[in-house]
């Protein structure tokens, strides 16, 4: 089988760009003939000219869209596989190698199908006031922070959503979990039939950790609103717990003087799993709903157990009681108690630590992966979806 995988970079990673990356690389060692077109964020600077290139191809990218189609000609592939296609492809690409007569799967990774901003979270909650075409609110809101900014995301998700570039040219979709399929059926309106749930495949280290031998509370991810870093490092702060944060900063402004808080640097695959390892627990105190939680699921295949809240995936990816805790999601308190139990029980701490191995190694391998992942394939193909 030859697959063409078509994506565009964050600018500073994510777990998005790992999984990707994961299913390639996954792909490849399975025998599957795969190409890449890709751009990246990185390419794009802060001036003016740059995020207005980038608001132009976000709603339509015709140089873009040109060089993709190109690079199935040359190719050939059996099916194209889409990723993230924001801000420099666009998903006119979708429609454009539907026409060609070339089935497309499309793997989500957040709600931008239904959220401009890809959170349902802004300026501290929980919000669907832009599903189903009222985009303009992303733009009432501001919830880009910058007007401009908003107003591009705005329309080019009316854009997507007004011509079915997803909804109506994709063969069919891939989630994470569960959760992310119940919301493409009732959302974004997608026959189950088009969707298939895969979970991310999590690389196994040779050995788990013992986690009772960390000697700090870990995070790792983004320092953004809608991660909850700030209520995690006021929670650090009441127990007097040492807290390491691993995210895009060397700092962060909740941190005040005296707090048992500190902030590393992971520049790699390799010293982010050092920083699992070196810990007793990781803490998800996210406030958005997560579509799957991979720091969650890498931390555990490490041995180490999760605190996370009871929001979104999260609820999907680890087993409350089993391989960690849940907290209720904003609740300071609920995670003050929560860490300090699983601080002072030793026994609990390691039993979760090997249960949630054990979890990952069973749930969310690269064998699982590939069989899902080609089963995804085959209806494609099968069931082709073309340019109306």
């Amino acid at each position: 089988m030859r697959v063409l995988h078509i994506f565009n970079n964050h600018r500073q990673g994510g777990g998005s760009d790992n999984a990707w990356t994961e299913t390639i690389r996954l792909s490849r060692a399975s025998g599957i003939e795969v190409e890449v077109f890709s751009r990246t964020s990185k390419d794009l600077s802060p001036t003016f000219r740059d995020k207005a290139r980038a608001a132009v191809s976000g709603v339509y990218a015709p140089d873009t869209i040109r060089a993709a189609a190109g690079a199935v000609a040359r190719f050939g592939p059996d099916l194209v596989h889409t990723h993230e296609l924001y801000p420099l492809i666009s998903p006119w690409v979708i429609r454009r190698v539907a026409k060609m007569g070339i089935p497309v799967v499309h793997t989500v990774y957040d709600y931008r199908l239904t959220c401009p901003v890809a959170t349902h979270y802004q300026h501290g909650t929980i919000c669907h006031r832009c599903t189903g075409g009222g985009e303009y609110w992303a733009v009432l809101n501001n919830c880009r922070d910058n007007r401009a900014e908003s107003i591009a995301y705005a329309v080019r998700n009316a854009v997507a959503r007004r011509f079915g570039l997803y909804r109506d040219h994709v063969s069919e979709f891939i989630t994470q979990t569960d959760f992310g399929r119940l919301w493409l059926i009732r959302d974004v309106g997608i026959d189950p039939g088009r969707i298939t749930v895969i979970p991310c495949a999590v690389e196994m280290p040779a050995a788990p950790t013992d986690p009772v031998k960390g000697d700090y509370i870990a995070f790792a991810g983004r320092f953004v609103p809608e991660k909850g870093v700030e209520m995690l490092v006021e929670a650090a702060r009441r127990t007097g717990l040492p807290l390491r944060l691993a995210g895009n900063a060397e700092t962060h402004p909740a941190i005040r003087p005296g707090d048992p808080v500190e902030c590393v640097l992971t520049p790699t695959r390799e010293s982010l799993m050092r920083f699992y390892r070196g810990a007793r627990f990781l803490v998800v105190p996210s406030l958005w709903y997560e579509t799957f939680g991979l720091v969650a699921a890498e931390a555990m295949a490490q041995g180490v157990p999760v605190l996370a809240s009871r929001i979104g995936a999260l609820q999907h990816v680890m087993a409350d009681g089993v391989t960690g805790l849940l907290f209720e999601p904003g609740s300071v308190d609920d995670l003050v108690a929560k860490m300090s139990l699983l601080w002072n029980s030793p026994e609990l701490c390691r039993q979760l630590g090997n249960a949630a191995n054990m979890h990952v190694r069973d749930k969310f391998n690269g064998e699982a992966h590939m069989r899902h992942l080609m089963a995804a394939y085959e209806r494609a193909l099968s069931t082709r979806i073309l340019h109306p």
